[in-house]
């Protein structure tokens, strides 16, 4: 039994993994490199725990084994010739492993690159290419990866021209005894892809000192306390699941208990077991569709309090995609019944050009919306003489994390008052140093220490509103809209779900642009598609004032992100080019 007055560690902890609790006095991330970071964790007995696909602890991993474990990687790097600088590739297994090897290249001076792991869309040749485009533009002296995904790896390599081998068989490799190089703040600590990187991607450099700088921001924007203690499913490749939620609780002394991504896709509720089975479970992230499909699993035969305690979660974050207002209540309608309450929601805005976070709403707000009328958010001003006006709710995303400040700004770049919606530019010591070896890419999108994020918001009394990239905005007759509008808007016909629509625009037979939008279609009655389409195209025709391409197309078929995040250029152009086959419906 939990004595809350005097909890032990052990209570604090699924048993035989590291504790929440600690003697050891805490930091809240001040330290001048990632490595000083794992060495003074290291000193304590909080660390990485892992579990299988139903949450039963695997292996425990304490910070100490990291460092010893990482510390013998580095030197076995120096005896493969690795020189400081190089670069060394490595799939983001969610494991001991991926952490060794990565902090291993840390200790040796080297630029750990983590790459991605399968995904369903797109199969063996898909992610053969996305492997390969990678490679080249990291250009690394060294690619690991775990022995079971060695067919696919290879074939990368011998592609890109690279060194690869299992991570597996580096315990072969002699240890070399020359002294590791010192590590210097300014210097480049890792490379990151982001989530959407296929045919260009942009390594974004982050160095030793931007990233503790945005971990001390995490800690605390948070507020960290010692009783808190992470669960988390998302992949070590994307931003969120590797600095958020692998380097920041161990720059913050926190201990994590882990599922990998591909055993939440299967079992999602697993995650909720989890964190109802660990008293010191505190703090876990996700974007909205996580919690979107958790709501959607939970049967209406069966209580969420026979099943689930979440009364501890302190905070519940959100980010990494557009937060869905209508998604959290249902997350919320489904949970309260097991303790889950509405205030621990986070919502939170960052990007990895920005190393992670760039605000945080502060804990205990919650989710706190504006109605906005669409005119406003397309940037033309209201007007009085549209009838009816349309409103939509957009989410607060919390005030600028310490260190960082953001503006919103004109298309001339000059800075907007408050409530104008523009381009969000963002600027602070944990801004990237830039593209890896594409000055023109970095030059695009920062000026005088100011970043362009490519999103589109508006500040209202410090607090950040995002309302959507600029690169997805669909302009038809001069006038803009938004493509969530157009998808959120089909949703709420009978049959979809979050996810289940890309909006974009293309050229038309007549040379001018038109709406175009992808819907996974689950009827198999030819005169009930036909009816579908016809609906659907009134519900845009009623936003954008103009005849839409629609297309139903099989179920699972829109692409998205290594992130989980519908890719709206990727649906274009697979639809553009033929490779998404819609079905074939009278006109």
């Amino acid at each position: 039994m939990l004595d809350r007055n005097h909890p032990s560690a052990a209570d604090l902890a699924p048993p035989g993994a590291t504790p929440t609790l600690d003697r050891q006095p805490r930091r809240v991330a001040d330290f001048a490199t990632l490595g000083e970071a794992l060495d003074y964790a290291a000193k304590g007995r909080r660390g990485m725990n892992f579990h299988d696909a139903r949450g039963l602890l695997e292996r425990s991993y304490p910070y100490a084994e990291l460092r010893q474990d990482a510390l013998a990687t580095a030197h076995r790097f120096l005896a493969l010739g690795l020189r400081k600088g190089d670069r060394v590739a490595l799939i983001a297994e969610t494991g001991a492993e991926f952490a060794d090897c990565f902090f291993g290249a840390v200790y040796a001076g080297l630029w750990p690159v983590p790459l991605p792991l399968p995904t369903s869309f797109g199969g063996r040749g898909a992610y053969v290419d996305q492997l390969t485009v990678m490679l080249e533009s990291s250009a690394p002296s060294l690619f690991l990866y775990p022995a079971e995904l060695a067919e696919f790896a290879e074939q990368a390599a011998g592609r890109a021209k690279v060194a690869g081998r299992s991570w597996e068989s580096l315990a072969e490799v002699a240890a070399a005894t020359a002294e590791l190089p010192s590590a210097d703040p300014g210097e480049i600590a890792y490379l990151q892809y982001s989530s959407g990187s296929t045919r260009f991607p942009h390594g974004v450099a982050v160095t030793h000192h931007a990233l503790l700088d945005n971990l001390r921001a995490h800690g605390l924007g948070l507020r960290v306390q010692d009783t808190d203690r992470v669960v988390s499913w998302l992949p070590w490749y994307h931003d969120m699941g590797l600095v958020g939620c692998m380097l920041s609780p161990l720059a913050n002394q926190l201990s994590v208990d882990y599922l990998k991504t591909e055993d939440f896709a299967r079992r999602p509720l697993a995650w909720l077991d989890l964190i109802s089975r660990n008293p010191g479970t505190t703090l876990s992230y996700s974007p909205t569709f996580g919690y979107d499909i958790c709501a959607r699993r939970m049967s209406s035969q069966i209580k969420a309090s026979d099943r689930f305690d979440l009364s501890r979660w302190r905070i519940a974050g959100n980010g990494a995609d557009m937060i869905r207002p209508d998604v959290m209540q249902a997350f919320v309608d489904a949970f309260a019944g097991a303790g889950f309450k509405a205030q621990a929601f986070c919502p939170s805005y960052g990007l990895a050009e920005a190393t992670l976070a760039v605000s945080l709403m502060p804990p205990g707000e919650g989710i706190r919306l504006e109605l906005v009328e669409e005119s406003e958010l397309s940037g033309l001003g209201t007007s009085a003489q549209e009838r009816p006006r349309r409103y939509r709710a957009v989410v607060n995303c919390g005030k600028a994390v310490e260190g960082m400040a953001i503006e919103i700004r004109d298309d001339r770049g000059a800075p907007l008052p408050d409530r104008a919606v523009g381009k969000v530019w963002v600027r602070g010591a944990s801004v990237m140093a830039g593209y890896f070896r594409d000055e023109e890419a970095t030059a695009a999108c920062m000026a005088d220490g100011w970043l362009d994020t490519g999103d589109m918001g508006y500040l209202s009394a410090g607090y950040i509103f995002i309302v959507g990239r600029a690169k997805d905005m669909i302009i038809i007759n001069g006038r803009n809209h938004w493509p969530q509008d157009i998808e959120w808007a089909v949703e709420q016909l009978p049959g979809f779900k979050s996810g289940d629509i890309a909006a974009f625009a293309i050229t038309g037979p007549s040379g001018e642009e038109q709406p175009a939008v992808l819907v996974h279609c689950r009827v198999s009655d030819p005169d009930e598609r036909g009816k579908l389409r016809n609906d659907i195209k009134e519900r845009v025709r009623a936003i954008t004032g103009i005849s839409p391409v629609v297309e139903l197309i099989p179920p699972r078929t829109l692409p998205r992100t290594s992130s989980g995040k519908l890719s709206r250029t990727k649906a274009r152009n697979l639809y553009l080019s033929g490779e998404i086959q819609p079905y074939d419906i009278a006109a």
